[in-house]
């Protein structure tokens, strides 16, 4: 039995169906889905109609990848995000923590960025649902002290945030999973797919086993989801599965 709990991104595919990718994460052995809001579940409708999906299969789904950036907040916007979240049962909702990186966010905009997540994160616990942005550059969550920074001021509990590789830099991956392991809720593990980068390459082949063990050590609960294939294809979807299920 592997460690691991695995999920799946359902913007790995998002040409296909919902109901092809919970087919998909079935006959993988994939226990969790995060829904995309891009794509697959936009409306309340569309909420239901995969939480029965799911339940059929006897798949979880772990959060909603809703895309909403902090920084901007509309109200009535977030709200119907967390109906929807809460519609399909999600724990969580994924976010993009503002439009630039760390490093040039001015005073201004970082203070509007902080009340801006403590506003979503109130609404959030109204629903009983984490707020977790991406591991993501252009955003303020390009690196561990901007985020630990964050967290600090921002002080609400249901605030987390996910683990994702920053890629051929393995000193910062593990110093980023060694001081923000408290406030990691979930990891992506990505790949190449035309300039996306990639965890499971032919260069390295180590990278990704020494993150992952890295997580292992420290207790980790969440899930490790598969977010993109090399070319979308169902091949590789079904070889990476594979790989993780190994640890």
């Amino acid at each position: 039995m592997n460690y691991f709990k695995l999920g799946l991104c359902s913007v790995t595919f998002r040409k296909k169906t919902a109901e092809e990718v919970v087919e998909l994460a079935k006959k993988a052995g994939i226990s969790f889905i995060e829904w995309g809001g891009d794509v697959h579940v936009k409306t309340l409708f569309d909420a239901k109609k995969v939480k029965a999906l799911c339940n059929e299969a006897d798949i979880k789904i772990s959060s909603y990848g809703s895309y909403f950036n902090s920084a901007v907040f509309d109200e009535s916007k977030w709200t119907y995000t967390c109906e929807i979240a809460k519609e399909m049962g999600a724990k969580s909702i994924r976010i993009w923590l503002g439009k630039k990186n760390s490093q040039v966010t001015s005073d201004k905009e970082y203070k509007c960025l902080v009340e801006n997540t403590k506003k979503m994160c109130d609404i959030a616990a109204e629903y009983n649902l984490m707020v977790c942005p991406e591991c993501h550059d252009n955003t303020f969550n390009n690196n561990t002290d901007a985020i630990l920074r964050f967290i600090k001021e921002l002080q609400r509990d249901n605030f987390k945030t996910y683990f994702q590789s920053r890629y051929f830099r393995m000193e910062y991956d593990l110093d980023r999973i060694d001081r923000t392991y408290p406030y990691i809720k979930d990891a992506h593990v990505s790949y190449r797919d035309l300039k996306r980068e990639q965890l499971f390459r032919k260069k390295d082949k180590n990278y990704l086993d020494t993150l992952l063990k890295k997580l292992k050590e420290k207790g980790f609960d969440g899930i490790v989801m598969i977010e993109f294939v090399s070319g979308g294809s169902e091949k590789n979807f079904f070889k990476d599965t594979e790989k993780l299920k190994s640890y």
